[in-house]
């Protein structure tokens, strides 16, 4: 697998800067991603993000694409923002959709998922040997699915 070059993950309002590249681990099902801090125009880091390249079970459950804003800079969208240049990574990896899983109670992502015109295709219960699961306690997820046609 080879990770591509990530400077044009910018606009005007935000960039993403690369923190971390994860080859993965085939023995615990990890897929290679991409980990970023999102940060705003002045280059102050305002939450973070990654990448899961592929698909694979565990990947519809936790999904291809994570993100995190810090309390202080929520509501300013910039989860959505982040995760619009991470659909253009995964084209540029030729990923054909993207999966984005959120708790069912977690209205701001929901919320996030809906804007960017994500299709929830439903809200499933975590196998039993789940990460998330084990892990976090969590039962549940919504998984969106997000095409991503060739601009």
């Amino acid at each position: 697998m080879t990770f591509l070059d990530t400077g044009f993950l910018k606009t005007d309002e935000i960039f993403l800067r690369q923190v971390e590249l994860d080859a993965g681990d085939p023995r615990r099902m990890w897929e290679p991603a991409y980990h970023f801090d999102i940060c705003n125009s002045e280059g102050v880091p305002v939450g973070g993000c990654n990448l899961r390249l592929g698909h694979s079970k565990a990947l519809y459950y936790a999904g291809n694409i994570g993100y995190k804003i810090d309390p202080a800079y929520r509501g300013h969208r910039y989860a959505g923002k982040a995760c619009r240049l991470l659909f253009d990574l995964a084209r540029r990896h030729g990923m054909e959709y993207v999966i984005i899983t959120c708790n069912p109670d977690n209205w701001a992502s929901r919320k996030t998922c809906e804007r960017l015109g994500g299709t929830l295709a439903e809200i499933a219960e975590l196998p039993e040997d789940a990460p998330m699961r084990l892990e976090r306690g969590g039962t549940e997820k919504c998984i969106f699915r997000f095409d991503l046609p060739v601009e």
